[in-house]
């Protein structure tokens, strides 16, 4: 067994196999597995302590790559919840103020789903038209089935949620708009 030849064949033969093991591992595991490592959240930093958005990317993609890209941006950092309404929502991401504002970034098309609105969903604000999503969002205090299937669900609350209860609240009469409102101090992204 100790012949040249022996050797050899023994050297090839391990060789061989891990050529084998690394195809076959090559076969079942992603390409970007490592990039992809956890999932993506968007971490807001309110006045009352950080609020954890776990992102759905498998539900409406768009809208995740749009929040990331954003995020990564610094634009939603000092961006005000112009419209909060008690028992309903708070909607944020506005660089106005005023709910008419958005991105230099084109709309995005809807991204329905049956992802429920709600407490704690996080769904793309928009006008009448279902395809005018482009930067503000809004958190749900409560569930409101009636907008599911209608607006498209991007994330959800996972961790702070009591930080949003605490966001102030808007004016009945003024459909909720907000005087002197609260902010979003900072927003990152992380994988977790």
């Amino acid at each position: 067994m100790n012949s040249p030849m022996s050797r050899a064949g023994l050297i090839l033969g391990i060789i061989l196999a891990a050529i084998g093991i690394l195809f076959a591992v090559s076969l079942v595991t992603p390409r970007n597995a490592v990039a992809q490592e956890g999932k993506p959240h968007l971490m807001l930093e309110l006045k009352d302590g950080t609020v954890d958005i776990e992102l759905l990317p498998e539900v409406a993609p768009k809208h995740v790559e749009r929040v990331e890209t954003l995020t990564r941006q610094g634009f939603y950092d000092g961006v005000v919840f112009h419209r909060v309404i008690e028992s309903f929502m708070a909607q944020t991401g506005d660089p106005t103020g005023t709910g008419m504002g958005g991105s230099d970034l084109p709309d995005l098309p809807a991204e329905f789903s049956d992802v429920p609105f709600e407490r704690g969903a996080v769904g793309a604000a928009r006008t009448n038209d279902p395809n005018s999503a482009n930067s503000q969002f809004f958190i749900m205090f409560k569930a409101a089935p009636h907008l599911n299937g209608q607006y498209t669900v991007w994330g959800r609350v996972v961790a702070g949620m009591e930080h949003v209860d605490a966001i102030k609240k808007g004016d009945d009469a003024q459909n909720g708009m907000v005087a002197d409102p609260d902010r979003i101090i900072s927003a990152r992204i992380e994988l977790r």
